[in-house]
């Protein structure tokens, strides 16, 4: 699947992945409903790092279409909750 973090770029990550990237969004979306801030930049850099470990860069003039778009590092707890849908950031 191709991610987009904004900001950023794109990154190829397989499918064998989003199990470990799904628990760290469940724990972003408890800490967004919770009000738990603190809680919620750890975890956002945690999600975001591991979309970039895990996965391999797309070159910076590559045209793929993002499958999955994530915050970048310095969005605030209000626009992700904008960007949120009942799932959270990562669908499944």
């Amino acid at each position: 699947m191709i991610v987009r973090i904004m900001g950023e770029g794109q990154v190829k990550v397989a499918d064998s992945h989003f199990i470990e990237l799904n628990k760290l969004d469940d724990e972003l979306l408890a800490e967004m409903e919770n009000g738990d801030t603190d809680g919620f930049r750890r975890t956002l850099g945690a999600l975001l790092d591991a979309v970039r470990r895990l996965g391999d860069p797309l070159p910076d003039d590559a045209l793929e279409p993002s499958e999955l778009i994530l915050p970048g590092p310095d969005a605030t707890l209000e626009e992700v909750r904008e960007m949120l849908s009942d799932d959270g950031l990562i669908p499944g």
